[in-house]
């Protein structure tokens, strides 16, 4: 298979879909690697590291979709890069399609395999493409949202741990899974207050167990979520539902009542964001807008920032899948793996996931129907 490796263009995304050891991985299993040149500097490899594994490189991003089987990317394609679709080409990325409608259009007329890492899911529920980069943006998530509590950045002026004899800052996170418990995990280690709001019963014995009852749990229900709140300095949202729009938790009503200079960071707003106020996305160049005295941090690719130990963390769990796909071909790759076939969002014209389909109101056509065959039989 030809495997090709365009160079991201979202804005300030420095991450690469592949690094120069995993070039060496398909070149050994016998494929041909076309790497963008410069698409690797941002995390640290320079062009010279790819072409000694034995990859190609290539000056410009037109050929290398022209010419690959397969794509591999980290962010979801831009409009710019719409026209490179074409029938049977496998693109496997993060896509965030619930969010991206005219994306999902695109990738159907043009007959494009879509497999979305974050919606690879195993029998357990894991997510495990995208669990290390929900670790990365959770424990971002404390980290910027302690910068913007300075009064420098408009914030309240306030040490997330305080000192001895003033009382640290209350960070409030909204939802007990890998994002929430990396947060928890770092704010609690500055020394903040922490509070979680998870709507399981069972996530919150073990969030318990795990902080050894130094994090305040709660239930995730429209009155605690109001209380908390409003006494929140750092609110973070870390909702996640795979494949759909991420519920809308926190309302325009509730942020009003939050202090001024509190800082939101909403880490679902790739899946449309948890937080009413949370509008539009932004940028790492622009990161933060003020509504009603609070500020917004709604950057969607909150891992760009630290992108070295992103990309390693990235590729560690997509490389098993993309040999899978590579050494297998697509057909067998998704009839002997559940969890890759999980992870198509469309197949042949069709949306086949079916959160997808529900969230940019397409019809949904499960795999099995197309794939010629029922997986996993």
């Amino acid at each position: 298979m030809i495997i090709g490796v365009p160079k991201e263009i979202k804005g300030s995304e420095f991450r690469v879909a592949l690094t120069p050891a995993g070039a060496s991985m398909l070149k050994a299993a016998g494929h041909e690697v076309l790497v963008e040149s410069s698409a690797g500097i941002g995390s640290g490899f320079d062009d010279d590291s790819y072409a000694a594994e034995g990859a190609v490189m290539i000056d410009n991003a037109a050929e290398v979709w022209a010419r690959a089987e397969m794509i591999m990317k980290v962010k979801e394609p831009l409009p710019e890069e719409f026209s490179h679709f074409r029938q049977n080409l496998l693109l496997f990325t993060y896509l965030h399609l619930a969010a991206a409608p005219e994306l999902t259009k695109a990738l159907v007329q043009k007959g494009v395999t879509g497999i979305a890492y974050e919606t690879i899911q195993l029998k357990n529920g894991s997510l495990p493409l995208l669990t290390p980069m929900s670790e990365v943006a959770g424990r971002m998530a404390v980290q910027v949202g302690s910068q913007f509590l300075e009064a420098f950045y408009g914030g309240r002026g306030i040490l997330l741990g305080g000192v001895p004899g003033v009382p640290p800052a209350e960070v409030i996170i909204i939802g007990g899974g890998t994002v929430g418990i990396n947060a928890a995990r770092i704010a609690l280690g500055m020394g903040a207050s922490v509070v979680i709001l998870e709507k399981s019963a069972d996530r919150m014995r073990y969030i318990d167990d795990v902080f050894g009852g130094r994090i305040r749990t709660l239930m995730s229900n429209p009155y605690n979520i109001a209380n908390a709140v409003r006494k929140a300095d750092l609110l973070i949202g870390a909702v996640l539902i795979p494949g759909a729009r991420a519920p809308q938790l926190v309302s325009d009503e509730m942020v009003q009542t939050m202090k001024k200079g509190a800082v939101i960071v909403d880490v679902a707003v790739d899946q449309g964001g948890s937080i009413a106020t949370i509008d539009r996305v932004t940028t790492h160049s622009n990161p933060i807008y003020e509504k009603y005295g609070v500020l917004h941090y709604a950057v969607a690719n909150m891992p760009g920032a630290v992108p070295r130990t992103s990309t390693f963390a990235l590729t560690n769990v997509t490389m098993s899948y993309a040999l899978d796909l590579a050494n297998k071909g697509l057909k067998q790759a998704l009839l002997q793996d559940e969890p890759l076939s999980k992870g198509v969002n469309t197949f042949k014209g069709h949306v086949t996931h079916p959160q997808v389909a529900e969230a940019v109101v397409m019809p949904y056509m499960a795999l099995e129907q197309l794939i010629g065959s029922k997986p996993f039989d």
